[in-house]
């Protein structure tokens, strides 16, 4: 082999995790606009994926639906609380939809599984189907939520990487990790390279909620903090290079 072939193959690192649950709010695919779908950003989340899979990883993706809709917030003003988290499954459902087209323009093979019974739009989530989808290589992308009432995505990502038996969630934020306080309200936070789940819950830091903490840690999944504004960011946390915090038992 010669030494240029030798640094080739040397450039890109086994990655540390196998199958992966990638965790993208909805805010995120805002991009720089106020409310919606930025195509530009649904692109961008698309090739960071898309360098994952270039690794050998097999990812799945569950997406927020804070950039179109919130249920907590409706219920707030006092509107029923379940009505408006079938609003927010519904807006779910719409940002799955455009990053399935931002996968399958970036030339991967996608499928939207949805929790929530919609077969005009999208298959429904069985076991059975995410298995068949991830064996045959494909990006699955979940929408839905849990499918229920009174429960964040953040849970749904915890619940969707217990199910497929994921190696690590992976949650994507606008900071590079876990900080003792708001590090753009406070200059003083700490940020963590490692916490354990328990401890994450003690200090009641709100990277996630704590149903999807709980439910990560009773299946032993870590959960690895990153920030999603620096692009290729993921394929770099999967190799062990990126900065990020990373949560275990």
């Amino acid at each position: 082999m010669t030494k240029a072939a030798k640094r080739a193959s040397g450039s890109k690192a086994k990655p540390r995790y196998q199958r992966v649950l990638f965790k993208v709010s909805g805010e995120a695919l805002m991009g720089s606009q106020s409310f919606g779908i930025d195509p530009k950003m649904t692109a961008r989340i698309a090739r960071d994926v898309k360098q994952a899979v270039g690794l050998g990883v097999r990812v799945a993706l569950v997406v927020g639906g804070g950039n179109i809709f919130r249920g907590v917030a409706l219920a707030a003003g006092g509107a029923d609380r379940v009505t408006g988290d079938h609003m927010g499954m519904l807006a779910t459902v719409m940002n799955a939809k455009a990053l399935k087209m931002a996968l399958s323009d970036a030339g991967m093979d996608a499928v939207v599984l949805s929790a929530v019974d919609m077969p005009a739009f999208c298959e429904t989530f069985t076991q059975r189907g995410l298995e068949a989808h991830l064996d045959a290589g494909r990006v699955v992308v979940f929408a839905g939520g849990t499918g229920n009432p009174f429960f964040t995505t953040d849970t749904a990502a915890a619940l969707r990487a217990s199910e497929m038996q994921a190696d690590a969630l992976l949650k994507g934020t606008q900071v590079d990790g876990v900080y003792s306080a708001d590090p753009k309200a406070d200059p003083g936070a700490r940020r963590f390279d490692t916490i354990s789940h328990d401890e994450m819950l003690a200090r009641g830091l709100k990277v996630m909620d704590e149903a999807a903490v709980a439910l990560a840690r009773n299946a032993g999944i870590p959960i690895i903090v990153f920030s999603l504004e620096k692009p290729g960011e993921l394929a770099r946390i999967l190799q062990g290079k990126g900065r990020c915090t990373t949560v275990t038992n």
